[in-house]
């Protein structure tokens, strides 16, 4: 899950914190902004707190490239045109901004945040799950090189599977850094032997 905003510094930053209260530990979730701010509003951080859910560590991000191409569902708040393209599914959730905004707004802001994460948890959850988009783009951008080097030794039905699994292995990694680097390297690395230990694995060599 991804959750994007202006400056991850209010809305992103409390629907990542209620997905990973309330979500099951196989889905993880991230935020980010498009124009990060120095750091969390602190109304933001004392609201959340007051629900036992402490955000005072936590730093706004930039959105990267990266985080676009591994989020499996994205939801975007109030950003509107400031808010990239996330090439997978993608929610557009109308939530004001509670930068600069009194308690209590700032509180009533937290619980409709609540409320929408536990619907999209309740409603939505097998279909995150079960979204291949990421992967199938990740995929897309590994494919040409290694179609190019083992044009001559490998099918494209040979290629494509390995490094299908190779990716596959990272679906749930944490950091996710030089992910289709390692993966690259990887699936080369299978390719070369005489026998590919993920397509006899998948019996497929």
């Amino acid at each position: 899950m991804l959750f994007v905003c202006n400056h991850n510094a209010g809305r992103s930053q409390m629907a990542q914190a209620f997905f990973e209260h309330h979500a099951p530990q196989d889905v993880r979730a991230e935020s980010a902004g498009t124009s990060p701010a120095p750091a969390i509003w602190p109304a933001v951080v004392d609201v959340m707190g007051e629900v036992g859910i402490d955000i005072a560590a936590r730093q706004p991000q930039k959105l990267s490239l990266e985080m676009q191409l591994h989020a499996d569902w994205a939801i975007t708040m109030g950003c509107g045109d400031a808010c990239p393209y996330v090439p997978a599914m993608v929610e557009a959730w109308d939530v004001p901004d509670p930068a600069g905004r009194a308690i209590d707004d700032v509180r009533a802001i937290r619980d409709g945040i609540e409320a929408h994460v536990v619907e999209l948890i309740d409603k939505r959850l097998d279909a995150i799950r079960s979204d291949r988009t990421a992967h199938e783009l990740r995929l897309a951008r590994l494919l040409p090189p290694l179609a190019r080097e083992f044009a001559e030794t490998r099918s494209p039905e040979e290629i494509r599977a390995c490094a299908d699994a190779v990716l596959e292995g990272f679906a749930g990694a944490r950091v996710r850094s030089h992910i289709l680097t390692l993966a690259h390297r990887q699936t080369r690395e299978c390719l070369r032997r005489d026998v590919c230990d993920v397509l006899a694995g998948r019996g497929e060599s």
